[in-house]
């Protein structure tokens, strides 16, 4: 999203506080691994320590799950610190976090390609399952990452609890959100983008006031910075914490590439198709993330599905790289005739197709959408409601028309959608046919604010709220905190609360529940608690 409204850098000097890039903790042996889920890493016995990246899983499956580290004891010189060539990596998953009951253990090899990352794509765990795992290269050992399998499918009852955040930039603030989420009881994280952001990193660190390599200063234009900007992200230990502890489901927004971009078209460099090509391929290497969104001859899919059990069917969809360029204009633009045209896509055809089909076969009782962008309209300029965002589905209306009629045609059992992209809140009713203000809610929205971009600046609130009143089918409005939301589905309901933080200009800074909603069961539409 674009932030033309951020105020200048002076603004957001108000608060400083000197700090270092996060460093990393000592090793042990693979047999006498501390045991400590809140540490990101584990002390370093040297300079050369491996992990200093973390560890992460996600994409859970009722057996199985992925696994993520990255070689990278130099992570802001090419390569890493590590050879031109393969190396081996062990792993293992355990019953328990002291790997006293191994279940699961190989070797992967780590190579240069890929900078050194690995992803282990585990099987043959029991569903509905707590797992423990790690990490060791030649004598240093990772952190003791926990994760969890999915139930089975048959399981018809229990509950699903989730996080779902977006919007990271690293130089905007620390991420106090990330500290508090490692400490809830949470069975997945959903991100939805923006997880870092593609400018240079200025030598102060912005927000941050902490002192940054010069390697930095440039924006990422090539594979090798793209890793170093990933880097520079996952150094955070409160980041890495959260990794550690919840099996994550990651999508990316435009920031992974360029601010706004439509498929490999951008509104200020035209075609950036190799731009695109070497961030994707960093942000392949750099999430817990199966085999398909590994770039290749046809282009990375991450588009997939998390069924947990007969409860939840949860979609996570890629808004990026198939949409089409928004015919009524880049931005805030007029609405237009020709974003009605069915050729124009959101998420192109073979997507919506496989998104569709999954809809009518779900015989889940909520069906989650996890989206980059808002679904919901938001009109800027009164009664009229011609000017419009054409970056969300607001430039995209015969697309969100086509995932509407979906939902009704195939009676899919309550509908939900999460959402990140906006640094701001919303609670929305999702109509079936947004040009008739009069037709039914179909669905219900909850688009949650960042994680740190636009800092602790009061930003989208003086801009966007005085639209609030010319869109009634948005339930609540809050522009100018920073934090995630916290969900838990039951059979009866799905409940979100507002998790939100004082301030990002310190890592510690204390969290509060800002507001709680709860859509019912066969009941659209989110009501507050």
């Amino acid at each position: 999203m674009t932030d033309r409204t951020m105020p200048p850098a002076a603004a957001v000097d108000r608060r400083r506080f000197l700090t270092g890039v996060a460093g990393v903790a000592g090793a042990a042996a693979l047999a006498q691994l501390p045991v400590d889920r809140a540490a990101a890493t584990p002390r370093p016995a040297g300079g050369d320590y491996p992990f200093t990246l973390g560890v992460a899983s996600g994409d859970p499956t009722a057996t199985g799950v992925v696994l993520w580290t990255r070689l990278a004891p130099k992570p802001f010189e090419p390569g890493g610190g590590l050879p031109d060539r393969p190396v081996p990596v062990h792993w293992q998953v355990a019953r328990d976090e002291r790997f006293r009951h191994v279940v699961r253990d190989g070797t992967a090899w780590a190579s240069p390609q890929l900078a050194h990352s690995v992803h282990v794509e585990v099987d043959g765990l029991k569903p509905d399952g707590e797992w423990f795992y790690r990490f060791r290269y030649r004598h240093d050992v990772s952190a003791t990452g926990r994760t969890r399998t999915a139930p089975s499918a048959s399981a018809a009852g229990g509950t699903l609890a989730y996080a779902f955040a977006s919007c990271q930039s690293w130089d905007s603030g620390y991420y106090p959100s990330y500290r508090h989420m490692a400490g809830e009881d949470l069975d997945l994280v959903l991100h939805l983008g923006d997880y870092v952001y593609e400018g240079g990193i200025p030598a102060d660190g912005g927000y941050r006031r902490t002192s940054t390599p010069d390697v930095l200063r440039a924006a990422p234009r090539d594979v090798t910075r793209w890793r170093m900007q990933y880097a520079l992200y996952k150094s955070d230990p409160d980041l890495q914490a959260a990794h550690a502890r919840f099996p994550w489901m990651v999508t990316w927004d435009d920031h992974e590439v360029q601010n706004d971009y439509a498929n490999s078209t951008s509104q200020y460099e035209g075609e950036i198709g190799a731009l695109r090509a070497a961030a994707y391929q960093a942000w392949y290497e750099h999430q817990p993330v199966r085999v398909p969104a590994r770039p290749g001859p046809g282009g990375p899919r991450i588009y997939r599905r998390l069924r947990w059990g007969r409860l939840a069917q949860l979609d996570l969809v890629d808004g990026r790289q198939y949409r089409s360029v928004p015919p009524c204009g880049w931005g805030e633009a007029d609405a237009c005739a020709e974003a009605y045209d069915p050729a124009v896509t959101m998420l192109g055809a073979e997507q919506e197709r496989w998104l569709y089909a999954g809809l009518a076969a779900s015989a889940a009782r909520w069906n989650i959408l996890g989206s980059n962008v808002m679904l919901a309209r938001l009109d800027h300029d009164g009664p009229a409601g011609e000017r419009l965002w054409h970056d969300a589905w607001d430039g995209f209306p015969a697309a969100r028309n086509r995932l509407t009629e979906a939902w009704v045609r195939h009676q899919v059992s309550n509908p939900v959608v999460v959402t990140g992209d906006w640094h701001s809140t919303f609670v929305n009713d999702i109509l079936r046919d947004f040009d008739d203000p009069s037709s039914p809610v179909v669905a219900s929205e909850i688009v949650g604010t960042s994680i740190s971009t636009n800092g602790d600046g009061d930003v989208y609130g003086p801009y966007y709220g005085p639209m609030i009143k010319y869109n009634p089918h948005i339930r609540f409005f809050d522009g100018d905190r920073r934090g995630y939301v916290r969900c838990r589905v039951t059979r009866a309901e799905l409940r979100a609360d507002l998790r939100m933080v004082s301030t990002v200009s310190r890592p510690d800074a204390p969290e509060s529940t800002y507001a709680s909603f709860v859509v019912p069961d066969g009941r659209p539409g989110a009501r507050p608690v």
